[in-house]
């Protein structure tokens, strides 16, 4: 090889080289990463301040003074509440919804544990159409029925009474509920009845000691969809109960409004008061419902 022959450059990169390398393909991930963030919380981010402000709205209204304009509720009161609570009978309305809504949520998961283990256990004829039947009651509104609900109730003297929103509510939920309950029972294996049977216990004792235990996030579903239902129901209050003693919670807010004014104070803490128990009943069993709601959705 001649002597002046120019010498090839070596082909292995310096390690500056591989140390820009490395870090320019370190930010090119942490900017894709960012970009990806972004695009999934800003999203989430206006949406839950689109769902919040309505709820701080509400708060403002009913911990500000009266005649404030204040952004910020301070200094705080709580004379608003005691207006309700106390001057406007809240109390009353409030421990009559908590009183029909827990009714109806023995009534709606009792009756829909029976009728859902029966259409996920036993096969008779005309059991899909009996259940397309139950899936069409949900398109029915609740206003088309009130007069001939009003004229059962009148003949068998349930109105003004407590046992008239029960019935209803139980009647309007439980379609759904017991298509609900049929899909949780049959997530439970057939099987292990079966075996309980095989031991000696007959069906109800089975359904009793094995299936029921593990539908506890199914009835927790049931339940909680028949409380928040009932709770939340204003037609039915208001067509048959007449009673101040007998209103519940959503007639009552009605009172906070007059002909020609309103009392926005008031009506908020209403609200509040309203909002609370079923708040508390999705924190309470929110585990329990996003097991039963998917458990339910598996079969069915």
């Amino acid at each position: 090889m001649s002597a002046d022959a120019t010498p090839l450059p070596d082909a292995t990169p310096l390690p500056d080289a591989r140390r820009g390398a490395a870090r320019s393909a370190r930010g090119g991930a942490v900017r894709a990463d960012a970009g990806r963030l972004l695009r999934l919380f800003l999203p989430l981010g206006l949406y839950l301040l689109f769902t919040l402000v309505p709820f701080y709205w509400m708060l403002l209204f009913a911990l500000r003074p009266a005649g404030s304009t204040a952004l910020v509720p301070w200094p705080v009161t709580f004379e608003h509440f005691d207006t309700v609570w106390n001057g406007m009978g809240f109390r009353t309305y409030f421990t009559n919804s908590v009183l029909i809504a827990a009714l109806t949520l023995v009534s709606v998961t009792f009756f829909a544990l029976m009728g859902g283990y029966a259409l996920a256990r036993f096969a008779f004829r005309g059991r899909r159409a009996f259940m397309l039947a139950l899936l069409c009651t949900q398109f029915v509104p609740g206003a088309m029925m009130l007069i001939p609900l009003f004229n059962v109730f009148q003949l068998l003297h349930l109105i003004d009474t407590r046992w008239s929103l029960v019935v209803a509510e139980t009647v309007f939920q439980l379609p759904l509920a017991m298509i609900l309950m049929s899909g949780f029972v049959k997530n439970v294996p057939v099987e292990l009845e079966e075996s309980a049977m095989v031991d000696g216990c007959g069906r109800l004792r089975a359904f009793l000691a094995v299936v029921l235990p593990l539908l506890r996030p199914g009835i927790v579903a049931v339940g909680s969809f028949a409380f928040i239902g009932s709770w939340n129901n204003f037609l039915f209050a208001l067509m048959f109960l007449n009673d101040p003693e007998l209103q519940t919670v959503p007639v009552g807010l009605q009172t906070t409004i007059g002909e020609n004014t309103v009392d926005f104070g008031a009506l908020a803490a209403g609200g509040v008061v309203a909002a609370v128990p079923v708040v508390l009943v999705f924190a309470f069993v929110q585990k329990y419902l996003v097991q039963g709601m998917s458990a339910g959705a598996v079969k069915g």
